[in-house]
């Protein structure tokens, strides 16, 4: 039975570790020769290794995909190695968990250059090859923090309801060429980004326990809860979905 990425190549941006490792090792399963874009060329390159050691086919790019020169050169890259892009995963991104007024303007800057200028640099480096491909599917990870505000998190906040907006717009300008984009919406999740999250939260007084999660979602989502709503996302399972926002929370935006 053929996978449901079978014959595709997929980009995944941060795909090294956390949901976008999770993404990247499903994807491959799938079907999907996958270009991981990292900044951490270590894990990137375990990340390949546990992929190629399942079966699946992968290869790594070093690059901060925050810059421009950078995002192009692995875009080609990967181009130029498995041919045509077709599946993107806008999946880096970083955080910054700290009182509003404490928040510096190089914060600021950062954070908007990894959250959201790096999603503008990827998808306009791939969109044309997808084009010219006949049509693709762009999945970027938004965040419950897209409509759900948290204390201390008024910036990273921010840069999510800029990534919200970014996949609705991209889905509206470019369905007339088959590209599909649509945004994934995880809550805590059990990465090293989502615990991070939730020990610098309970540092500055804000109840993300494990009893304060479970009022909030249940419990903690895993990794790979996340990278299989993508993983829909990104196939064409989903060939009438685009512009949606998937909320991957177990209920926490719902109540």
């Amino acid at each position: 039975m053929a996978g449901r990425l079978e014959g595709k190549v997929a980009i995944i941006s941060g795909g090294a570790t956390g949901m976008g490792g999770a993404a990247s090792r499903l994807f491959a399963a799938e079907g999907a020769k996958i270009a991981i874009i990292d900044r951490n060329t270590l894990a990137a390159e375990e990340a390949v290794a546990a992929i190629a050691a399942a079966g699946g086919i992968a290869r790594a790019w070093t690059a901060d995909v925050s810059d421009e020169t950078q995002v192009i050169a692995a875009v080609e890259g990967a181009r130029a190695h498995f041919g045509a892009v077709t599946v993107l995963f806008n999946h880096a991104g970083s955080i910054v968990i700290k009182p509003f007024l404490e928040t510096t303007l190089e914060e600021w800057d950062r954070l908007h250059a990894i959250n959201v200028r790096s999603m503008f640099l990827m998808t306009r480096a791939v969109l044309p090859q997808m084009i010219a491909a006949g049509g693709g599917s762009i999945v970027c990870t938004s965040s419950t923090s897209a409509v759900a505000a948290t204390p201390m998190e008024v910036l990273y906040d921010t840069t999510k309801g800029a990534c919200h907006m970014f996949a609705r717009a991209i889905a509206v300008e470019f369905r007339d060429r088959n590209i599909r984009c649509n945004a994934v919406c995880p809550g805590f999740v059990r990465t090293p980004h989502g615990l991070r999250e939730i020990e610098e939260l309970q540092r500055l007084g804000v109840d993300v326990s494990e009893a304060g999660i479970a009022l909030l979602q249940g419990r903690i989502g895993e990794p790979e809860e996340v990278a299989r709503a993508a993983l829909f996302l990104a196939s064409d399972e989903s060939s009438f979905v685009n512009g949606t926002h998937l909320f991957v929370d177990n209920g926490f935006t719902a109540a």
